[in-house]
């Protein structure tokens, strides 16, 4: 990875976690998110004004690009279940470690990413810190975050590996950005609609902040645009496992908002954050 891919992943953590945290702060995250990604569309079809060229040049490129939208969707649903449930320091860290233990075997098995003893240490330690962090199975609610925390996991592998897939047949990122969150949003709203009295009680609660709201979407925004800029030339499984790095970044707001994670919680993220680094540090 060369540096500037580097500084472009380490920028995409950093925003990907704040917005996260905003999210959080919300009062109903599940419908929250609904505002925030529809502020990260209108930004993400300004960042594609302009665009030269072909935005997908082969159908392969706008397959994926609509595989990526479907399963952006389904993490971000994951994302606000977990996040209502759970503390942000525990739920980050299992979907964002969670995804790192799915992608490195495809990256390795069918994108061509080397495996070597330092990637084979860093999963080590990655499933470790998981185990860790849930050596005593969490309960009630907070219990349901980690599920909720594993699909996330799951949703974010998928729709890493469908942005490389869709950058490696041609497609543009500004429209590749703009198309997987195009189909994710109308998926959410249809979603959370399911889930309330009517669509006036959904309006009222997505915009019962909106200051909060687009801050978030402006955030989301850089943390993809970033993220997808970095990856077009580099490999999936040390890109995602280095913006994993993020893991600390959300530990530290989660303190900020006062959450208290155990010595063996932070031990586990810790490792985590350990392996994160061993995957994808530039070597």
């Amino acid at each position: 990875m060369s540096p500037v891919a580097l500084m472009l992943v380490l920028s995409s953590a950093f925003f990907h976690a704040l917005w996260n945290a905003l999210l959080k702060r919300h009062e109903d995250p599940e419908s929250a998110v609904v505002g925030v990604i529809s502020v990260t569309v209108v930004c993400g079809g300004l960042w594609a004004l302009g665009l030269k060229g072909a935005a997908f040049p082969t159908s392969g490129a706008l397959l994926w690009g609509l595989v990526a939208g479907v399963l952006e969707s389904g993490y971000l649903v994951s994302l606000a279940r977990a996040l209502r449930r759970a503390p942000l320091g525990l739920a980050y860290t299992v979907s964002r470690g969670g995804a790192l233990l799915l992608v490195w075997p495809v990256s390795v098995l069918g994108l061509g990413e080397h495996l070597t003893p330092w990637a084979v240490a860093g999963a080590a330690s990655v499933l470790l810190g998981m185990v860790g962090m849930n050596l005593v199975r969490p309960r009630g609610a907070v219990g349901e975050g980690v599920l909720w925390a594993l699909v996330c996991a799951a949703c974010i592998a998928g729709y890493n590996l469908a942005y490389k897939r869709s950058l490696s047949e041609g497609a543009q990122p500004p429209a590749l950005f703009t198309l997987s969150l195009g189909v994710a949003l109308p998926l959410l709203v249809l979603q959370r609609r399911r889930h309330e009295a009517g669509w006036g009680v959904l309006c009222r609660k997505v915009m019962a902040r909106p200051l909060l709201l687009v801050t978030a979407g402006v955030l989301c925004t850089l943390s993809f645009s970033l993220l997808l800029i970095a990856l077009a030339d580099s490999g999936t499984g040390a890109v995602l496992t280095l913006r994993n790095t993020s893991i600390a970044f959300a530990l530290g707001l989660g303190a900020l908002q006062g959450e208290r994670l155990g010595r063996r919680q932070l031990a586990g993220a810790g490792l985590v954050l350990l392996g994160a680094v061993l995957l994808g540090w530039p070597r």
